[in-house]
């Protein structure tokens, strides 16, 4: 798993005993899935990798799919390169074992077959291929959409990358982006003046939401489960999977972008 600068993504990171009583104290704004589905807008997830589009917005979607809400998901790699090394995940079974992790998180979630577009950039490789994402994401969106994607600074290569495209994009075309740190939980401290607290919303998630989002992150077994071939634990840390767990989403959008 590669890293940005100094924002390391190593070890258990930041413990949701220190997140969860800061942002409890934060005013935050706050929206609700009915706002963000204002004027019949499709949803569109740019997820890096699969597994992203839950971690960021499983809740969301759960109460999207609930709304009924056109949704188009779409997956930048399939995830290959997750396993550096390894003999039990090479890059061709991974290939094809997490894109149907990602389709039983979907059903998981509400959805029972969601639209998807897949590109097969390389993973871990998204960078030099940026600006092929950002014209294939302009060929994609439409002026009424609201694009939700990983935070253009959240530690991770691919996950910067993507968020940069889809920023040139959204602007190309006119459309409403929304970013969502997914690492950034991890090497970030409660406060850290790196990450633009003034952007950021609140989604509050229902029980039955939360659940289910807590359901579909259960189907990334590639992700949860220690390599025996290498001896490296789970991609997907205990601290990330506590933090799926969370009865909220925190996204960064203009104001303007999130009505309220």
């Amino acid at each position: 798993m590669g890293a940005v600068d100094d924002k390391a993504i190593a070890g258990l990171g930041t413990a949701e005993d220190a997140w969860l009583p800061w942002l409890a104290a934060q005013r935050l704004r706050s929206a609700s899935a009915a706002d963000l589905l204002a004027a019949d807008r499709r949803l569109v997830m740019v997820a890096p990798h699969p597994d992203d589009e839950v971690l960021a917005i499983g809740g969301l979607l759960a109460q999207w799919s609930d709304l009924l809400g056109d949704v188009l998901i779409v997956a930048v790699t399939d995830g290959e390169g997750s396993h550096a090394g390894s003999a039990q995940w090479p890059p061709l079974r991974l290939s094809a074992e997490r894109p149907l992790e990602s389709a039983e998180a979907w059903r998981r979630l509400g959805f029972g077959q969601a639209t998807c577009e897949r590109l097969g950039l390389p993973d871990g490789g998204v960078g030099a291929q940026r600006d092929v994402l950002a014209e294939r994401m302009a060929a994609l969106l439409r002026p009424t959409d609201i694009v939700f994607t990983t935070w253009r600074h959240d530690g991770h290569p691919d996950h910067e990358a993507t968020g940069r495209a889809c920023a040139v994009a959204c602007a190309q075309i006119g459309c409403t982006l929304v970013e969502v740190p997914v690492w950034a939980w991890h090497w970030a401290q409660p406060g850290d003046a790196r990450l633009p607290w003034h952007r950021a919303v609140r989604l509050p998630l229902d029980a039955s939401s939360a659940a289910r989002k807590r359901h579909a992150v259960g189907a990334f077994t590639s992700q949860l489960r220690s390599d025996p071939s290498t001896g490296a634990g789970p991609i997907l840390r205990s601290t990330t999977v506590q933090r799926a767990h969370r009865p909220f989403e925190i996204f960064f959008a203009e104001p303007h972008d999130v009505p309220r």
